[in-house]
Protein backbone atom coordinates (compact mmCIF):
# COMPACT_ATOMS: atom_id res chain seq x y z
CA UNK A 1 0.00 0.00 0.00
CA UNK A 2 1.95 3.45 -1.09
CA UNK A 3 0.89 7.07 0.19
CA UNK A 4 1.56 9.54 -1.93
CA UNK A 5 2.95 12.96 -1.24
CA UNK A 6 1.27 15.37 -3.93
CA UNK A 7 3.25 18.53 -5.71
CA UNK A 8 0.82 20.52 -6.86
CA UNK A 9 2.59 23.36 -9.29
CA UNK A 10 0.78 26.63 -10.03
CA UNK A 11 3.19 29.17 -11.17
CA UNK A 12 6.18 27.22 -10.43
CA UNK A 13 5.53 27.20 -6.77
CA UNK A 14 3.96 24.01 -4.73
CA UNK A 15 0.11 25.05 -3.90
CA UNK A 16 -2.73 23.54 -2.43
CA UNK A 17 -6.36 24.02 -4.25
CA UNK A 18 -9.80 23.09 -2.04
CA UNK A 19 -11.97 21.52 -4.19
CA UNK A 20 -9.72 22.40 -6.91
CA UNK A 21 -10.08 25.89 -7.50
CA UNK A 22 -7.49 27.89 -8.64
CA UNK A 23 -8.44 31.23 -6.83
CA UNK A 24 -8.43 29.24 -3.41
CA UNK A 25 -4.13 28.61 -3.83
CA UNK A 26 -2.17 28.08 -0.37
CA UNK A 27 1.75 28.22 -1.33
CA UNK A 28 3.54 25.71 0.60
CA UNK A 29 6.81 26.15 -1.15
CA UNK A 30 8.43 28.01 -3.43
CA UNK A 31 10.50 25.29 -4.58
CA UNK A 32 9.17 22.17 -5.71
CA UNK A 33 12.10 20.27 -5.91
CA UNK A 34 13.39 21.07 -2.55
CA UNK A 35 9.88 19.87 -1.78
CA UNK A 36 10.47 16.81 -3.54
CA UNK A 37 13.47 16.06 -1.63
CA UNK A 38 12.12 16.37 1.56
CA UNK A 39 9.58 13.80 0.99
CA UNK A 40 12.21 11.76 0.07
CA UNK A 41 14.13 12.20 3.05
CA UNK A 42 10.89 11.45 5.18
CA UNK A 43 10.65 8.19 3.81
CA UNK A 44 7.96 8.52 0.87
CA UNK A 45 8.83 5.92 -1.78
CA UNK A 46 6.81 7.72 -4.79
CA UNK A 47 5.84 11.01 -5.98
CA UNK A 48 2.54 12.50 -6.76
CA UNK A 49 2.95 15.64 -9.20
CA UNK A 50 0.46 17.84 -10.52
CA UNK A 51 0.71 20.41 -12.98
CA UNK A 52 -2.63 23.25 -12.35
CA UNK A 53 -1.74 25.37 -14.96
CA UNK A 54 -1.46 22.65 -17.11
CA UNK A 55 -4.65 20.48 -16.52
CA UNK A 56 -6.53 24.40 -17.52
CA UNK A 57 -4.62 25.36 -20.39
CA UNK A 58 -4.56 21.93 -22.17
CA UNK A 59 0.04 21.77 -22.08
CA UNK A 60 2.28 21.41 -20.16
CA UNK A 61 3.55 24.80 -18.34
CA UNK A 62 5.44 24.03 -15.34
CA UNK A 63 7.98 21.81 -17.13
CA UNK A 64 11.21 23.68 -15.65
CA UNK A 65 9.62 23.08 -12.17
CA UNK A 66 8.94 19.28 -13.06
CA UNK A 67 12.20 19.04 -14.32
CA UNK A 68 14.05 20.57 -11.54
CA UNK A 69 11.48 18.00 -8.88
CA UNK A 70 13.30 14.73 -11.49
CA UNK A 71 16.39 16.03 -10.84
CA UNK A 72 16.14 16.61 -6.87
CA UNK A 73 14.61 13.21 -6.34
CA UNK A 74 15.15 9.62 -6.90
CA UNK A 75 11.82 8.53 -6.46
CA UNK A 76 9.51 7.79 -8.98
CA UNK A 77 7.52 10.27 -10.27
CA UNK A 78 3.88 10.28 -11.77
CA UNK A 79 2.98 13.53 -13.10
CA UNK A 80 -0.60 14.69 -14.48
CA UNK A 81 -2.37 18.25 -16.23
CA UNK A 82 -1.73 18.83 -19.50
CA UNK A 83 -0.76 16.07 -21.09
CA UNK A 84 -2.72 15.30 -24.05
CA UNK A 85 -0.57 13.43 -26.99
CA UNK A 86 1.38 10.65 -27.53
CA UNK A 87 4.38 13.25 -28.22
CA UNK A 88 4.33 14.65 -24.89
CA UNK A 89 3.93 11.54 -22.99
CA UNK A 90 7.37 10.03 -24.98
CA UNK A 91 8.83 13.41 -24.03
CA UNK A 92 7.96 13.31 -20.48
CA UNK A 93 8.59 9.62 -20.37
CA UNK A 94 11.99 9.84 -22.30
CA UNK A 95 12.71 12.90 -19.18
CA UNK A 96 12.61 10.07 -16.32
CA UNK A 97 9.10 10.40 -15.11
CA UNK A 98 7.68 6.80 -14.43
CA UNK A 99 4.21 7.27 -15.10
CA UNK A 100 2.25 9.87 -16.66
CA UNK A 101 -1.37 10.48 -15.97
CA UNK A 102 -4.13 11.38 -18.29
CA UNK A 103 -7.20 13.02 -17.67
CA UNK A 104 -9.36 14.91 -20.28
CA UNK A 105 -7.91 12.90 -22.93
CA UNK A 106 -9.24 9.73 -21.50
CA UNK A 107 -12.48 11.42 -22.00
CA UNK A 108 -12.06 13.03 -25.43
CA UNK A 109 -10.17 10.42 -27.26
CA UNK A 110 -9.90 7.19 -25.17
CA UNK A 111 -8.05 5.71 -28.11
CA UNK A 112 -4.92 7.58 -27.70
CA UNK A 113 -5.17 6.20 -24.12
CA UNK A 114 -4.99 2.83 -25.42
CA UNK A 115 -2.66 3.59 -28.46
CA UNK A 116 -0.46 5.23 -25.53
CA UNK A 117 -0.44 1.60 -23.57
CA UNK A 118 0.99 -0.22 -26.17
CA UNK A 119 3.48 2.24 -26.71
CA UNK A 120 4.93 2.41 -23.18
CA UNK A 121 3.31 -0.28 -21.21
CA UNK A 122 3.34 0.44 -17.21
CA UNK A 123 3.85 4.02 -17.77
CA UNK A 124 0.36 5.21 -18.40
CA UNK A 125 -2.59 6.59 -15.46
CA UNK A 126 -5.94 7.55 -15.81
CA UNK A 127 -7.18 10.30 -13.51
CA UNK A 128 -10.96 10.51 -13.18
CA UNK A 129 -11.89 13.55 -11.18
CA UNK A 130 -15.45 13.42 -10.08
CA UNK A 131 -18.11 15.92 -8.68
CA UNK A 132 -21.38 14.36 -7.83
CA UNK A 133 -20.51 11.16 -9.19
CA UNK A 134 -19.99 12.41 -12.64
CA UNK A 135 -16.50 12.81 -14.89
CA UNK A 136 -14.70 16.63 -14.90
CA UNK A 137 -12.32 17.74 -17.47
CA UNK A 138 -10.64 20.16 -18.35
CA UNK A 139 -8.72 21.57 -14.75
CA UNK A 140 -12.30 20.37 -13.09
CA UNK A 141 -13.70 23.14 -15.06
CA UNK A 142 -16.32 21.08 -16.77
CA UNK A 143 -18.09 18.39 -16.14
CA UNK A 144 -19.25 15.42 -18.76
CA UNK A 145 -22.07 13.17 -18.58
CA UNK A 146 -19.86 9.94 -18.42
CA UNK A 147 -20.03 8.08 -14.87
CA UNK A 148 -16.77 7.37 -13.34
CA UNK A 149 -16.83 3.68 -13.41
CA UNK A 150 -18.53 3.88 -17.13
CA UNK A 151 -15.80 5.96 -18.50
CA UNK A 152 -13.00 3.32 -15.91
CA UNK A 153 -14.63 -0.04 -18.05
CA UNK A 154 -13.76 1.55 -20.91
CA UNK A 155 -9.54 0.85 -20.67
CA UNK A 156 -10.56 -2.91 -19.05
CA UNK A 157 -7.88 -4.98 -21.12
CA UNK A 158 -6.17 -1.57 -22.52
CA UNK A 159 -3.20 -1.82 -19.82
CA UNK A 160 -3.93 1.00 -17.89
CA UNK A 161 -1.33 1.04 -14.82
CA UNK A 162 -3.62 3.05 -12.65
CA UNK A 163 -6.26 5.04 -11.88
CA UNK A 164 -6.15 7.85 -9.77
CA UNK A 165 -9.60 8.78 -8.56
CA UNK A 166 -10.08 12.04 -7.11
CA UNK A 167 -13.70 13.21 -5.50
CA UNK A 168 -13.88 16.99 -6.26
CA UNK A 169 -15.91 17.94 -3.79
CA UNK A 170 -13.41 16.63 -0.60
CA UNK A 171 -10.18 17.56 -2.54
CA UNK A 172 -8.53 19.44 -0.27
CA UNK A 173 -11.04 20.20 2.68
CA UNK A 174 -9.32 17.71 4.22
CA UNK A 175 -13.23 15.80 5.26
CA UNK A 176 -11.77 12.37 4.95
CA UNK A 177 -10.86 9.77 1.67
CA UNK A 178 -14.33 8.93 0.08
CA UNK A 179 -14.08 5.68 0.83
CA UNK A 180 -17.29 4.23 -0.57
CA UNK A 181 -17.41 5.65 -3.90
CA UNK A 182 -13.24 4.73 -4.02
CA UNK A 183 -14.34 1.02 -3.14
CA UNK A 184 -16.80 0.52 -5.70
CA UNK A 185 -14.69 1.63 -8.53
CA UNK A 186 -12.20 -0.85 -7.68
CA UNK A 187 -14.61 -3.31 -7.04
CA UNK A 188 -15.91 -2.70 -10.73
CA UNK A 189 -12.62 -2.63 -12.46
CA UNK A 190 -9.40 -4.96 -12.54
CA UNK A 191 -7.25 -1.79 -13.15
CA UNK A 192 -5.51 -0.69 -9.64
CA UNK A 193 -7.06 2.34 -8.11
CA UNK A 194 -5.56 4.95 -6.10
CA UNK A 195 -7.65 7.26 -3.42
CA UNK A 196 -7.46 10.60 -3.68
CA UNK A 197 -9.17 13.59 -2.48
CA UNK A 198 -9.58 14.73 0.98
CA UNK A 199 -6.97 12.61 2.75
CA UNK A 200 -7.46 14.20 6.48
CA UNK A 201 -5.95 12.39 8.71
CA UNK A 202 -4.52 8.99 10.28
CA UNK A 203 -7.86 7.49 10.82
CA UNK A 204 -8.11 7.48 7.13
CA UNK A 205 -4.11 6.08 6.98
CA UNK A 206 -5.55 3.10 9.09
CA UNK A 207 -8.73 3.02 6.38
CA UNK A 208 -6.19 1.88 4.06
CA UNK A 209 -5.58 -1.01 5.78
CA UNK A 210 -8.73 -2.11 6.27
CA UNK A 211 -9.31 -5.49 4.57
CA UNK A 212 -11.76 -4.00 1.66
CA UNK A 213 -9.51 -1.41 1.14
CA UNK A 214 -6.18 -3.44 0.21
CA UNK A 215 -7.08 -4.24 -3.01
CA UNK A 216 -6.16 -0.63 -3.95
CA UNK A 217 -2.70 0.33 -5.07
CA UNK A 218 -2.60 3.30 -2.09
CA UNK A 219 -3.80 7.00 -1.83
CA UNK A 220 -2.81 10.91 -2.91
CA UNK A 221 -2.45 12.96 0.48
CA UNK A 222 -1.93 17.21 0.53
CA UNK A 223 -3.07 19.38 2.87
CA UNK A 224 -2.64 17.32 5.72
CA UNK A 225 0.94 16.51 5.18
CA UNK A 226 1.56 20.27 4.86
CA UNK A 227 -0.20 21.22 7.19
CA UNK A 228 0.81 18.27 9.73
CA UNK A 229 -2.47 16.62 10.21
CA UNK A 230 -0.04 13.66 9.50
CA UNK A 231 3.24 12.54 10.77
CA UNK A 232 5.19 10.49 8.04
CA UNK A 233 6.54 8.69 10.28
CA UNK A 234 3.99 7.45 12.01
CA UNK A 235 1.87 6.86 8.47
CA UNK A 236 4.49 4.84 6.55
CA UNK A 237 4.99 2.71 9.96
CA UNK A 238 1.19 2.27 10.02
CA UNK A 239 1.33 1.39 5.82
CA UNK A 240 4.11 -0.97 6.79
CA UNK A 241 2.53 -3.28 9.13
CA UNK A 242 3.06 -1.69 12.42
CA UNK A 243 -0.01 -0.94 14.85
CA UNK A 244 -0.93 2.39 14.93
CA UNK A 245 -0.16 2.51 18.87
CA UNK A 246 3.30 1.40 18.41
CA UNK A 247 4.14 4.38 16.22
CA UNK A 248 3.27 6.30 18.84
CA UNK A 249 5.35 4.73 21.75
Amino acid sequence: MILFPAIDLKDGQCVRLKHGDMATATIYNDDPAAQAKAFEEQGFERLHVVDLNGAFQGQSVNSAAVGAILKATKNPVQLGGGIRTLEQIEDWLDRGLARVILGTVAVRDPDLVRQACKAFPGKVAVGIDAKGGKVAVEGWAEASSLGVIELARKFEGAGVAAIIYTDIDRDGVLTGINWDATIDLADAVSIPVIASGGLASIADIVRMTMPDAKKLEGAISGRALYDGRIDPTEALAILRGRPAMETRS
